[in-house]
């Protein structure tokens, strides 16, 4: 139990971001993280030290998170930029909506590892060394990948215009 609790001392804040960066939510982010360590806490016997800790439990949190998408039946409701000032015409209102509709179109059309990685550094504000631990890669995957996934976004917001 000890354990556990020294675990959540160390890891808690990184999951919680981890599974913030995928959700979107604050309180989905808590209720995931908390059901994380409650599942880490039951199967702590197979863990067998392959990876980090931190890794393993962010792996729990993920495995959670797409249980919680399949029985919500949602990928996208959660928006991840700020509404604009009020001042605006409503003539740039709409561009910024359709730019920004546009953009959320381009993240969902990525291949499911660009797209994690996308989540993770804009919306988890994940550097690139922790976006490589948490999926077990080397930070320059993690670099190339979001490179990668910035030029596709690009070109396929480069289409809208």
């Amino acid at each position: 139990m000890q354990e556990i609790e020294k675990a959540y001392t160390q890891h808690a804040k990184e999951v919680y971001r981890y599974l913030l960066s995928l959700s979107h939510s604050e309180d989905l982010a808590e209720e995931l993280t908390q059901e994380t360590f409650f599942r880490a806490m039951r199967t702590i016997h197979s863990y067998d030290g392959s990876c980090k800790l931190s890794v393993w439990l962010c792996q729990i949190g993920k495995h959670l998170w797409y249980q919680w998408l399949e029985k919500h039946r949602r990928y996208q409701s959660v928006e991840l930029l700020e509404e604009l000032p009020g001042g605006d015409s409503p003539e740039h209102n709409l561009l910024f909506r359709m730019e920004k509709t546009a953009l959320y179109k381009a993240i969902h059309a990525l291949p499911e590892p660009m797209r994690e990685v996308v989540h993770m550094r804009l919306s988890g504000e994940f550097s690139f060394v922790e976006i490589g631990e948490i999926v077990g890669k080397s930070e320059n995957w993690a670099r190339t990948t979001f490179y990668r996934a910035k030029k596709k976004m690009m070109e396929e917001m480069e289409e809208f215009r």
